[in-house]
């Protein structure tokens, strides 16, 4: 069984494209192109489902175009739309080196100053050109390299050098 804590959103699937069962998919995260790993996890009624991967082919910077393996018609295709697409977090933490914003989602931040917990990362907003760490309790925490002193992806944990007031 395929436990939440265990992956991230990366995206969610768009409309078929073509009749021989190739679907879009517009992703937040193209770890599915940095790492080796031959699935992604869907979402079907509230179950993560693993679908193993034929090909894709980038159609843009935030789309591309997925084939699974035995969906290999259009309406097949079309039962998949609007599913959101995962991925593994052990596989992503192996990257560690590109570790992306979306992946980060579900780390705790540790004060290095109070050695305090401060609170769980919701998500990550890098809609501006200061990116914050948007918390759980709706709080928001500047994402600034120069905080981060340490990142440890086993333990799920950032260690920050928090400004007064945070």
């Amino acid at each position: 069984m395929i436990r939440e804590e265990d992956i991230y959103k990366i995206g969610k699937l768009g409309k078929p494209h073509g009749v021989k069962g190739e679907v879009s998919m517009h992703f937040t995260d193209d770890i599915f192109d940095r790492t080796d790993c031959d699935y992604l996890i869907l979402r079907i009624d509230g179950i993560m489902v693993p679908f193993f991967m034929e090909e894709y082919r980038f159609r843009s910077e935030e789309t591309a175009l997925i084939k699974f393996c035995d969906i290999d018609t259009q309406e097949r295709a079309a039962e998949l739309t609007g599913c959101e697409v995962y991925f593994p977090r052990d596989l992503a933490e192996s990257d560690a080196g590109t570790l992306s914003y979306a992946a980060i989602a579900g780390f705790e931040i540790v004060d290095s100053a109070t050695g305090r917990d401060v609170g769980r990362i919701a998500s990550v907003d890098d809609s501006t050109i200061n990116t914050l760490f948007e918390m759980e309790d709706g709080r928001l925490i500047p994402a600034a390299a120069e905080l981060i002193e340490d990142v440890d992806t086993s333990a799920r944990k950032i260690v920050m050098r928090l400004p007064e007031g945070l």
